[in-house]
Protein backbone atom coordinates (compact mmCIF):
# COMPACT_ATOMS: atom_id res chain seq x y z
CA UNK A 1 0.00 0.00 0.00
CA UNK A 2 1.51 3.25 -1.27
CA UNK A 3 1.78 6.18 1.67
CA UNK A 4 -0.58 9.18 1.35
CA UNK A 5 2.23 12.06 0.41
CA UNK A 6 1.81 15.77 1.15
CA UNK A 7 1.56 17.75 -2.08
CA UNK A 8 0.85 21.01 -1.30
CA UNK A 9 0.12 23.57 2.11
CA UNK A 10 -1.67 26.24 1.36
CA UNK A 11 -2.53 29.45 3.14
CA UNK A 12 -5.70 30.65 3.93
CA UNK A 13 -5.95 34.16 5.99
CA UNK A 14 -9.33 36.35 6.78
CA UNK A 15 -10.72 38.49 9.14
CA UNK A 16 -14.13 38.14 9.46
CA UNK A 17 -14.23 39.53 13.51
CA UNK A 18 -11.47 41.51 14.73
CA UNK A 19 -8.86 39.15 14.73
CA UNK A 20 -6.77 38.34 11.64
CA UNK A 21 -6.86 34.23 10.96
CA UNK A 22 -4.21 32.48 9.28
CA UNK A 23 -4.87 28.62 8.86
CA UNK A 24 -3.10 26.00 7.09
CA UNK A 25 -4.73 23.67 4.24
CA UNK A 26 -2.23 20.59 3.53
CA UNK A 27 -3.66 18.90 0.07
CA UNK A 28 -2.38 15.40 -0.10
CA UNK A 29 -2.04 12.94 -3.05
CA UNK A 30 -5.12 11.52 -1.93
CA UNK A 31 -7.75 12.89 -4.67
CA UNK A 32 -10.07 14.55 -2.43
CA UNK A 33 -8.43 14.49 0.79
CA UNK A 34 -7.06 17.38 2.56
CA UNK A 35 -6.69 18.91 6.53
CA UNK A 36 -6.98 22.49 8.36
CA UNK A 37 -4.79 23.72 10.99
CA UNK A 38 -4.96 27.09 13.13
CA UNK A 39 -1.43 29.04 12.91
CA UNK A 40 -3.15 32.02 13.87
CA UNK A 41 -0.62 34.90 15.55
CA UNK A 42 -3.18 37.92 14.64
CA UNK A 43 -0.34 40.45 15.59
CA UNK A 44 2.70 38.67 13.25
CA UNK A 45 0.23 37.19 10.61
CA UNK A 46 2.60 38.14 7.78
CA UNK A 47 5.49 36.43 9.12
CA UNK A 48 3.87 33.17 9.73
CA UNK A 49 2.60 33.52 6.53
CA UNK A 50 5.93 34.07 5.10
CA UNK A 51 7.46 31.06 7.82
CA UNK A 52 4.63 28.66 6.23
CA UNK A 53 5.11 29.56 2.21
CA UNK A 54 8.58 30.05 2.12
CA UNK A 55 10.07 27.29 4.40
CA UNK A 56 7.71 25.14 5.94
CA UNK A 57 6.31 24.05 2.59
CA UNK A 58 9.24 23.34 1.26
CA UNK A 59 10.17 20.57 4.04
CA UNK A 60 6.51 19.28 3.89
CA UNK A 61 5.88 18.66 0.26
CA UNK A 62 7.01 14.70 -0.29
CA UNK A 63 6.42 13.79 3.09
CA UNK A 64 4.23 10.93 4.71
CA UNK A 65 1.06 12.22 5.80
CA UNK A 66 0.75 9.34 8.68
CA UNK A 67 4.53 10.21 10.47
CA UNK A 68 2.92 13.20 12.58
CA UNK A 69 5.11 13.00 15.48
CA UNK A 70 8.03 12.57 13.38
CA UNK A 71 7.12 15.60 11.22
CA UNK A 72 6.87 17.75 14.02
CA UNK A 73 10.15 16.39 15.51
CA UNK A 74 11.72 17.28 12.48
CA UNK A 75 10.24 20.43 12.10
CA UNK A 76 10.84 21.68 15.15
CA UNK A 77 14.53 21.24 14.50
CA UNK A 78 15.18 22.06 10.72
CA UNK A 79 15.57 25.67 11.19
CA UNK A 80 17.80 24.81 14.11
CA UNK A 81 16.71 27.99 16.11
CA UNK A 82 13.11 27.11 17.63
CA UNK A 83 10.75 27.36 20.29
CA UNK A 84 9.26 31.32 18.91
CA UNK A 85 6.06 32.59 18.54
CA UNK A 86 6.18 32.37 14.63
CA UNK A 87 7.71 29.17 14.04
CA UNK A 88 5.56 27.44 16.44
CA UNK A 89 2.55 28.78 15.36
CA UNK A 90 3.71 28.12 11.56
CA UNK A 91 4.22 24.38 12.66
CA UNK A 92 1.03 23.81 14.67
CA UNK A 93 -1.16 24.71 11.50
CA UNK A 94 0.32 22.05 9.57
CA UNK A 95 0.41 19.96 12.58
CA UNK A 96 -3.71 20.19 13.23
CA UNK A 97 -3.86 19.77 9.63
CA UNK A 98 -2.12 16.51 9.79
CA UNK A 99 -4.43 15.61 12.45
CA UNK A 100 -7.35 16.40 10.64
CA UNK A 101 -6.21 13.94 7.97
CA UNK A 102 -5.29 10.98 9.79
CA UNK A 103 -8.85 11.52 11.48
CA UNK A 104 -10.77 11.67 8.04
CA UNK A 105 -8.37 8.51 6.74
CA UNK A 106 -9.67 6.91 9.85
CA UNK A 107 -13.35 7.53 9.90
CA UNK A 108 -13.10 9.45 13.29
CA UNK A 109 -12.71 11.89 15.03
CA UNK A 110 -9.56 13.61 16.47
CA UNK A 111 -10.39 12.61 20.20
CA UNK A 112 -10.97 8.95 19.36
CA UNK A 113 -7.23 8.45 17.81
CA UNK A 114 -6.07 10.40 21.26
CA UNK A 115 -7.68 7.96 23.46
CA UNK A 116 -11.69 8.62 23.42
CA UNK A 117 -13.86 10.32 25.23
CA UNK A 118 -13.60 11.19 28.72
CA UNK A 119 -16.63 13.60 28.94
CA UNK A 120 -19.35 13.91 26.49
CA UNK A 121 -19.19 18.07 26.75
CA UNK A 122 -16.20 19.97 27.67
CA UNK A 123 -17.46 23.25 30.28
CA UNK A 124 -16.61 26.69 29.24
CA UNK A 125 -15.96 30.23 30.69
CA UNK A 126 -17.17 33.07 29.36
CA UNK A 127 -16.12 36.82 29.74
CA UNK A 128 -18.38 38.83 31.59
CA UNK A 129 -16.89 42.65 31.76
CA UNK A 130 -17.86 46.32 32.56
CA UNK A 131 -16.69 49.64 33.51
CA UNK A 132 -18.66 49.32 37.13
CA UNK A 133 -18.85 46.44 39.48
CA UNK A 134 -22.81 46.62 39.06
CA UNK A 135 -22.41 46.35 35.54
CA UNK A 136 -19.84 43.48 35.67
CA UNK A 137 -22.96 41.50 38.01
CA UNK A 138 -25.55 42.32 34.98
CA UNK A 139 -23.35 40.88 32.81
CA UNK A 140 -22.59 38.12 34.75
CA UNK A 141 -26.31 37.44 35.37
CA UNK A 142 -26.65 37.02 31.32
CA UNK A 143 -24.03 34.32 31.36
CA UNK A 144 -25.86 32.62 34.37
CA UNK A 145 -29.07 33.15 31.81
CA UNK A 146 -27.83 31.14 28.96
CA UNK A 147 -25.99 28.22 31.37
CA UNK A 148 -22.71 29.40 32.23
CA UNK A 149 -21.96 27.96 35.42
CA UNK A 150 -17.94 28.98 35.13
CA UNK A 151 -17.72 33.21 34.15
CA UNK A 152 -14.63 35.73 33.82
CA UNK A 153 -14.81 38.78 35.38
CA UNK A 154 -13.29 41.91 34.21
CA UNK A 155 -13.89 45.73 34.91
CA UNK A 156 -12.58 47.88 32.55
CA UNK A 157 -10.85 45.66 30.61
CA UNK A 158 -7.32 44.73 31.19
CA UNK A 159 -5.91 46.74 34.04
CA UNK A 160 -8.72 48.21 34.40
CA UNK A 161 -10.03 51.69 33.05
CA UNK A 162 -7.45 54.66 35.52
CA UNK A 163 -9.79 57.22 37.25
CA UNK A 164 -7.14 59.67 36.73
CA UNK A 165 -3.52 60.27 35.40
CA UNK A 166 -1.28 62.16 36.97
CA UNK A 167 1.26 62.11 32.90
CA UNK A 168 4.54 64.03 33.14
CA UNK A 169 4.81 66.69 30.84
CA UNK A 170 5.77 65.43 27.18
CA UNK A 171 4.05 61.67 27.79
CA UNK A 172 3.76 59.88 24.55
CA UNK A 173 0.16 58.50 23.56
CA UNK A 174 -0.03 54.99 24.68
CA UNK A 175 -2.70 52.63 26.43
CA UNK A 176 -2.74 53.75 30.08
CA UNK A 177 -3.23 52.12 33.17
CA UNK A 178 -2.01 52.44 36.84
CA UNK A 179 -1.25 48.93 38.21
CA UNK A 180 -2.02 49.79 41.65
CA UNK A 181 -5.01 51.29 41.31
CA UNK A 182 -6.09 48.38 38.66
CA UNK A 183 -5.63 45.91 41.61
CA UNK A 184 -7.36 47.33 44.48
CA UNK A 185 -10.48 47.82 42.01
CA UNK A 186 -10.02 44.17 40.72
CA UNK A 187 -10.51 42.86 44.11
CA UNK A 188 -13.14 45.47 45.41
CA UNK A 189 -15.09 44.42 42.48
CA UNK A 190 -14.61 40.78 43.03
CA UNK A 191 -15.89 41.12 46.67
CA UNK A 192 -18.78 42.72 44.87
CA UNK A 193 -19.89 40.06 42.81
CA UNK A 194 -19.67 37.31 44.64
CA UNK A 195 -21.39 39.07 47.43
CA UNK A 196 -24.14 39.44 44.48
CA UNK A 197 -24.05 36.72 42.75
CA UNK A 198 -23.34 34.03 45.66
CA UNK A 199 -21.60 30.92 45.71
CA UNK A 200 -23.55 29.34 43.10
CA UNK A 201 -21.15 30.05 39.94
CA UNK A 202 -17.45 29.57 39.79
CA UNK A 203 -15.60 33.54 38.96
CA UNK A 204 -12.26 33.22 37.10
CA UNK A 205 -10.56 36.53 36.59
CA UNK A 206 -6.96 37.46 34.66
CA UNK A 207 -4.52 39.76 35.78
CA UNK A 208 -2.93 40.03 32.50
CA UNK A 209 1.23 40.07 33.62
CA UNK A 210 -0.18 43.73 34.18
CA UNK A 211 1.17 44.16 37.96
CA UNK A 212 4.08 44.04 39.76
CA UNK A 213 5.28 40.36 40.92
CA UNK A 214 4.91 41.72 44.44
CA UNK A 215 1.53 43.00 44.23
CA UNK A 216 0.46 39.83 42.54
CA UNK A 217 1.43 37.92 45.42
CA UNK A 218 -1.06 40.36 47.55
CA UNK A 219 -3.56 40.55 45.11
CA UNK A 220 -3.98 36.36 44.98
CA UNK A 221 -3.64 36.66 48.99
CA UNK A 222 -6.48 39.02 48.89
CA UNK A 223 -9.07 37.86 46.75
CA UNK A 224 -8.23 34.11 48.41
CA UNK A 225 -11.77 34.74 50.66
CA UNK A 226 -14.05 34.76 46.97
CA UNK A 227 -12.90 31.29 46.31
CA UNK A 228 -12.20 31.88 42.38
CA UNK A 229 -11.95 28.86 40.86
CA UNK A 230 -8.48 30.76 39.12
CA UNK A 231 -6.44 33.90 39.03
CA UNK A 232 -5.07 34.25 35.54
CA UNK A 233 -1.38 34.94 34.38
CA UNK A 234 -0.77 36.76 37.92
CA UNK A 235 2.90 36.71 36.52
CA UNK A 236 4.53 37.43 33.24
CA UNK A 237 6.66 34.72 31.99
CA UNK A 238 9.95 36.16 32.95
CA UNK A 239 8.72 36.17 36.19
CA UNK A 240 7.46 32.58 37.17
CA UNK A 241 10.13 32.15 40.22
CA UNK A 242 7.57 34.20 42.13
CA UNK A 243 5.00 31.34 41.35
CA UNK A 244 6.58 30.03 44.66
CA UNK A 245 6.29 33.24 47.05
CA UNK A 246 2.11 33.01 45.66
CA UNK A 247 1.75 29.39 46.78
CA UNK A 248 3.91 29.77 49.97
CA UNK A 249 1.43 32.62 50.98
CA UNK A 250 -2.28 31.89 49.75
CA UNK A 251 -4.56 28.77 48.29
CA UNK A 252 -6.17 30.90 44.73
CA UNK A 253 -6.06 28.37 42.45
CA UNK A 254 -3.47 30.23 39.44
CA UNK A 255 -3.50 29.56 35.81
CA UNK A 256 -0.87 30.07 33.25
CA UNK A 257 0.82 29.75 29.80
CA UNK A 258 -0.84 31.88 27.39
CA UNK A 259 2.22 33.17 26.58
CA UNK A 260 4.55 30.01 26.81
CA UNK A 261 5.93 28.18 23.76
CA UNK A 262 9.74 27.27 25.35
CA UNK A 263 8.97 23.91 27.26
CA UNK A 264 11.18 24.91 30.22
CA UNK A 265 8.88 27.85 30.74
CA UNK A 266 5.41 25.17 31.65
CA UNK A 267 7.92 22.58 32.99
CA UNK A 268 9.30 23.48 36.27
CA UNK A 269 5.39 25.32 37.61
CA UNK A 270 3.99 21.41 36.42
CA UNK A 271 6.88 19.58 38.09
CA UNK A 272 6.68 21.90 41.17
CA UNK A 273 3.11 22.03 41.60
CA UNK A 274 3.28 26.19 41.39
CA UNK A 275 0.16 26.19 38.89
CA UNK A 276 -3.10 24.65 38.90
CA UNK A 277 -3.88 25.01 35.07
CA UNK A 278 -2.09 24.96 32.10
CA UNK A 279 -3.11 27.26 29.86
CA UNK A 280 -1.21 27.52 26.92
CA UNK A 281 -1.94 28.49 23.12
CA UNK A 282 -2.26 25.86 21.11
CA UNK A 283 -0.87 27.49 17.92
CA UNK A 284 1.44 29.24 19.78
CA UNK A 285 3.14 26.15 21.37
CA UNK A 286 3.25 24.17 18.40
CA UNK A 287 -0.09 22.18 17.77
CA UNK A 288 -2.09 18.91 18.90
CA UNK A 289 0.95 17.05 19.08
CA UNK A 290 3.15 18.99 22.10
CA UNK A 291 -0.50 19.70 23.69
CA UNK A 292 -1.26 16.12 24.42
CA UNK A 293 2.33 15.16 25.75
CA UNK A 294 1.94 18.41 28.07
CA UNK A 295 -1.18 17.50 29.03
CA UNK A 296 -0.55 13.46 29.68
CA UNK A 297 2.73 15.30 31.79
CA UNK A 298 0.64 17.30 33.72
CA UNK A 299 -1.96 14.54 34.85
CA UNK A 300 0.79 13.36 36.33
CA UNK A 301 1.04 16.35 38.88
CA UNK A 302 -3.05 17.03 39.44
CA UNK A 303 -2.52 19.91 37.12
CA UNK A 304 -5.53 20.48 35.10
CA UNK A 305 -5.94 22.08 31.73
CA UNK A 306 -7.85 25.10 30.31
CA UNK A 307 -6.37 26.02 26.73
CA UNK A 308 -6.26 29.69 25.83
CA UNK A 309 -9.73 30.18 23.83
CA UNK A 310 -10.17 33.91 22.64
CA UNK A 311 -11.22 35.46 19.83
CA UNK A 312 -7.25 35.50 18.31
CA UNK A 313 -7.74 31.97 17.89
CA UNK A 314 -9.60 30.52 14.93
CA UNK A 315 -12.18 28.39 15.43
CA UNK A 316 -10.27 25.75 13.84
CA UNK A 317 -7.57 26.36 16.62
CA UNK A 318 -11.16 26.00 18.96
CA UNK A 319 -12.08 23.00 17.25
CA UNK A 320 -8.30 21.26 18.37
CA UNK A 321 -8.82 22.61 21.55
CA UNK A 322 -11.92 21.26 21.88
CA UNK A 323 -10.96 17.29 21.20
CA UNK A 324 -7.66 18.09 23.81
CA UNK A 325 -10.84 18.94 26.06
CA UNK A 326 -12.89 16.01 25.45
CA UNK A 327 -10.13 13.08 25.83
CA UNK A 328 -7.71 14.65 28.63
CA UNK A 329 -8.51 12.72 32.33
CA UNK A 330 -7.23 16.18 33.64
CA UNK A 331 -9.35 18.50 31.67
CA UNK A 332 -10.13 21.53 33.78
CA UNK A 333 -12.38 24.13 31.55
CA UNK A 334 -12.03 25.92 28.66
CA UNK A 335 -12.41 29.92 27.17
CA UNK A 336 -14.88 30.54 24.68
CA UNK A 337 -14.87 33.83 23.05
CA UNK A 338 -18.81 33.74 20.93
CA UNK A 339 -17.69 34.25 17.86
CA UNK A 340 -20.30 36.11 15.86
CA UNK A 341 -22.47 34.13 13.18
CA UNK A 342 -20.39 35.33 10.42
CA UNK A 343 -17.19 33.30 11.69
CA UNK A 344 -19.60 30.07 11.55
CA UNK A 345 -20.52 30.73 7.67
CA UNK A 346 -17.02 31.19 7.39
CA UNK A 347 -15.83 27.58 8.87
CA UNK A 348 -18.72 25.71 9.27
CA UNK A 349 -18.11 22.87 12.08
CA UNK A 350 -17.15 25.54 14.27
CA UNK A 351 -17.86 24.01 17.59
CA UNK A 352 -21.39 24.61 19.35
CA UNK A 353 -21.67 25.76 22.75
CA UNK A 354 -25.19 24.77 24.88
CA UNK A 355 -25.89 25.52 28.75
CA UNK A 356 -22.14 26.19 29.30
CA UNK A 357 -21.02 22.93 27.29
CA UNK A 358 -19.25 22.54 24.04
CA UNK A 359 -20.31 19.80 22.20
CA UNK A 360 -17.73 18.13 18.93
CA UNK A 361 -20.22 17.14 15.68
CA UNK A 362 -18.32 14.17 15.69
CA UNK A 363 -17.54 14.11 11.79
CA UNK A 364 -13.89 12.84 11.04
CA UNK A 365 -11.01 14.49 11.93
CA UNK A 366 -11.39 17.76 13.70
CA UNK A 367 -14.42 18.10 11.78
CA UNK A 368 -14.41 21.57 10.86
CA UNK A 369 -13.93 23.52 7.42
CA UNK A 370 -13.00 26.63 5.83
CA UNK A 371 -15.30 28.06 3.09
CA UNK A 372 -12.60 29.65 1.04
CA UNK A 373 -14.81 32.15 -0.88
CA UNK A 374 -16.65 33.37 1.82
CA UNK A 375 -13.32 33.83 3.53
CA UNK A 376 -11.85 35.70 0.81
CA UNK A 377 -14.35 38.12 1.25
CA UNK A 378 -13.13 39.21 4.72
CA UNK A 379 -9.15 40.10 4.11
CA UNK A 380 -6.68 41.16 6.43
CA UNK A 381 -6.46 44.30 7.61
CA UNK A 382 -3.07 45.67 8.42
CA UNK A 383 -2.73 47.81 11.42
CA UNK A 384 -0.83 48.79 14.24
CA UNK A 385 -1.83 47.35 17.62
CA UNK A 386 -2.73 50.13 20.12
CA UNK A 387 -3.67 47.78 22.96
CA UNK A 388 -0.24 46.17 23.43
CA UNK A 389 1.41 49.42 23.38
CA UNK A 390 0.53 49.50 27.47
CA UNK A 391 2.28 52.42 29.50
CA UNK A 392 2.21 52.87 33.50
CA UNK A 393 1.11 56.35 34.62
CA UNK A 394 4.29 58.14 34.23
CA UNK A 395 4.88 56.88 30.95
CA UNK A 396 7.37 53.96 31.09
CA UNK A 397 6.83 51.24 28.82
CA UNK A 398 4.82 48.24 30.02
CA UNK A 399 3.84 44.64 29.39
CA UNK A 400 0.26 43.79 27.83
Amino acid sequence: MSAVTIQDVQVITTQPAGSRLVIVKIITSEPGLYGVGCATFTQRFHAVVTAIEKHLKPFLIGRDVSRIEETWQMAMVNSYWRNGPVLSNAISGADQALWDIKGKRAGMPVYELLGGKCREGAAVYGHAGGSAPEQVVESVRRFMEMGYHYIRVQMGGYGGDPSSLRKPDGAPDGAYYDPREYARNAVRMIEHVRNEIGDDVELLHDIHERIQPIDAVQMAKDVEQFKLFFLEDALAPEDIKWFENIRQQCATPQAMGELFNNPREWQPLISGRLIDFIRMHVSQMGGLTPARHVAAFANMYGVRTAWHGPGDTSPVGHAANLHLDLWAPNFGIQEWCRFPERVYEVFPGTPEVREGYMYANDNPGLGIDVNEELAAQYPCKDQVEHWTQTRWPDGSPARP
